[in-house]
């Protein structure tokens, strides 16, 4: 029996962490209109149009990082492209996204400090799909396996 148990990397674990921040944000609020003079507050998160598209992004990445290490023999997916293509999948749902909500009025803001905490889900899944670029990035960087 071959088991090729290589340690999981820095750029790995970031790729994960990426993840996990990715799967928060999209569970806190991404917008919020309304909530004064006497109007309902309404909002909405990730599982609001493409956003989803950016959940299914952290979920296969988590996929992704943990498949070599359940089975017995390396996998080609664990290689830099993978993890390129759903960083670019997820940024482009998201800017996507960003740019429906603006169209639709969702992210007008009536002062300043309502940029943060209107939409707080923006900002985290932001910051975990610029960890999951980095990751990207720095599996590309790595030594190929000789």
């Amino acid at each position: 029996m071959n088991i090729h148990r290589r340690p999981v990397g820095r750029a790995r674990i970031l790729a994960a962490l990426g993840a996990v921040v990715v799967l928060v944000g999209c569970v806190l609020r991404w917008w919020t209109v309304g909530g004064e003079n006497g109007l309902p507050q309404i909002g909405g998160n990730a599982f609001d149009g493409l956003g989803i598209v950016v959940f299914v992004v952290a979920l296969v990445t988590i996929a992704v990082v943990t498949l070599p290490y359940a089975t017995d023999r390396p996998v080609s997916a664990d290689r830099w492209p993978a993890y390129a293509l759903l960083a670019t999948v997820g940024w482009v749902a998201f800017v996507l996204r960003i740019v429906d909500l603006a169209s639709i009025g969702a992210l007008a803001f009536p002062e300043p400090i309502a940029v943060f905490t209107n939409g707080p889900g923006l900002w985290v899944t932001g910051v975990g799909l610029a960890m999951l670029a980095r990751a990207a990035y720095d599996i590309h960087r790595e030594p190929g396996i000789r």
